[in-house]
């Protein structure tokens, strides 16, 4: 089964009846850890394919850095929807690289990041705030990049930032 739709299963499995919100995946910080661990594995296995080509079609990328004080003045689902923004045009951008990377190795890393990025997407798609559904139309901070890896490294800063920042934050809500 692909790691994406095991993390969605974890997730669903512990989800609260009712309304929807996070409670172990947020509460347990050894889940979040273990995601960062993937990332990690995700970018060194994407850096040690040879000869990745430069991408033929620039990419664009969310910038995903952030300062922790601005962060941590911004309610939740300002954050959510944030990340979903960052994640919606990491995905994109994911689909768009797989078509133009052809070498095996690179293809198949592609893949196992679409996978995850599209299931942290449809996981926060589905937390429900007073604000309604998550509409897409956002339009993040950029950059153009030509690099496969730098896809990879966005992800990873990604989920090793503000995803990990949103959790904690969420579990401090959340768990007792």
């Amino acid at each position: 089964s692909p790691p994406g739709l095991l993390l969605l299963t974890s997730f669903l499995l512990h989800m609260e009846e009712g309304r929807t919100s996070p409670t172990r995946l947020v509460c347990d910080n050894r889940l979040i850890q273990k995601y960062i661990g993937e990332a990690k594995d995700m970018e060194k296995r994407a850096g040690q394919c040879q000869a990745l080509p430069a991408l033929s079609c620039p990419m664009v990328l969310p910038l995903v850095d952030f300062s922790p004080q601005q962060w941590k003045s911004k309610s939740n689902e300002t954050k959510r929807r944030e990340i979903l923004c960052d994640l919606a045009l990491l995905v994109g951008t994911v689909a768009g690289a797989q078509g133009q990377v052809t070498q095996e190795c690179g293809a198949m890393q592609l893949s196992q990041l679409y996978q995850h990025a599209n299931s942290f997407l449809l996981l926060l798609q589905t937390f429900s705030w007073e604000a309604g559904p998550w509409e897409p139309g956002c339009s993040p901070r950029s950059m153009e990049q030509t690099h496969v890896t730098s896809i990879f490294l966005t992800y990873r800063q990604l989920v090793q930032g503000k995803l990990r920042f949103f959790f904690h934050d969420l579990a401090k809500d959340s768990c007792k």
